[in-house]
């Protein structure tokens, strides 16, 4: 390839910037055109070229990437001293394919319309709202709790295997689909992560490749949590991007899952949410909350901070801010802080259908 046509690339990462900002201020045009048009063909194509193999594509690709990028630079590092100027020429050509084949593979998601517009909910809710809301889920939590252990203060110990834990999503999912079609989902291609590890110091539950459409579950993550965080890297394939939708998501089809650990797993996560949500606006009224529920639902929130707390690092708020720092260059303007606003979808969605 010649310098003319790697500076070509290189610069195109410009306009490419331009256009992708321009479209992504018309969400129905993207949402019918692109999320339920081109990304649905792209999205199958892959999950059925890629979904039967027992590993991930994605993640071996990865590996592979960063093996030769290393030996790259290491075995070509004095030229690179001599051509610093055409180093990141091609760095900033590599970033330009990159944020191209992105967009078309998946990034576009970013700009569609609202998941709260195309369920008919409000999109803001009061205080009273909330704490309603709130103390009809912690008796939920509570009552699949007992139903479980028979013991109020018996921790939840979901009995199945990973595995048994995708399978009985992707059966959610199926449930989900009959009242909401919007979420039907088709040629699963759902695997645990060869980077979990990474992962877990990171401080993330999964995530989807982008490139080869594999949901990449994070499998050190509990068995209390993991059916919720596979349901929500579902929701990135199937073509949702903000994280609040995901999670809320990931909380619907486990919710609606005929499975009494399901249940218990999502109220439970969903509790957590909107715990935190009253705790940042009145910290006494959270503990006058927190402690009406059974001794069993605080010992599997300690469980699932214990987990995280064993695996803080140095490293990890480094790891959050670059992830921050993508969602609000991808139209989050909150941030990370937009996986928390998962409690106005929470809210607004038990106001239109309550909690039974």
């Amino acid at each position: 390839m010649n310098n003319r046509l790697k500076n070509g690339i290189a610069l195109s990462i410009i306009p490419q910037i331009i256009i992708v900002k321009w479209l992504g201020s018309y969400p129905e045009l993207i949402e019918n055109y692109y999320s339920n048009g081109l990304y649905s063909f792209i999205s199958n194509f892959y999950r059925l070229a890629f979904g039967s193999l027992p590993f991930s594509i994605g993640d071996l690709i990865y590996g592979i990437l960063i093996i030769y990028a290393i030996w790259h630079i290491i075995n070509n590092r004095n030229q690179i001293r001599k051509n610093l100027k055409l180093f990141f020429r091609d760095i900033a050509m590599i970033l330009s394919v990159a944020y191209f084949t992105f967009h078309i593979m998946w990034g576009f998601n970013y700009y569609r319309v609202p998941l709260f517009q195309q369920l008919g909910l409000k999109d803001s809710y009061t205080n009273k709202e909330l704490i309603i809301f709130t103390e009809k889920l912690i008796e939920r939590t509570n009552e699949l709790q007992y139903k479980i252990t028979l013991d109020t203060s018996k921790i939840v110990a979901i009995p199945y295997s990973q595995k048994e834990i995708m399978q009985k999503t992707l059966k959610g999912y199926s449930e989900l689909e009959t009242k909401f079609p919007l979420f039907s989902y088709k040629n699963p291609s759902l695997k645990k992560s060869t980077f979990s590890t990474g992962l877990t110091y990171m401080g993330y539950g999964g995530y989807l490749n982008p490139f080869t459409n594999e949901a990449q579950v994070n499998s050190k993550i509990p068995n209390f949590r993991f059916p919720v965080i596979t349901g929500h890297e579902i929701g990135h394939q199937i073509g949702y991007s903000a994280e609040n939708e995901v999670n809320f998501i990931g909380y619907l089809v486990t919710a609606h899952n005929q499975d009494l650990y399901f249940k218990y797993s999502a109220a439970a996560y969903a509790l957590s949410y909107s715990l935190s949500e009253i705790k940042l606006k009145d910290e006494t009224k959270f503990h006058v909350l927190y402690s009406r529920l059974n001794r069993g639902v605080q010992k599997n929130y300690e469980e699932l901070n214990k987990f995280w707390m064993a695996y803080e690092n140095p490293l990890e708020p480094v790891f959050k801010s670059i992830f921050n720092s993508f969602l609000k260059a991808n139209s989050q303007k909150a941030g990370i802080k937009s996986y928390g606003h998962i409690v106005a979808l929470l809210v607004t969605y038990h106001m239109k259908f309550p909690i039974e």
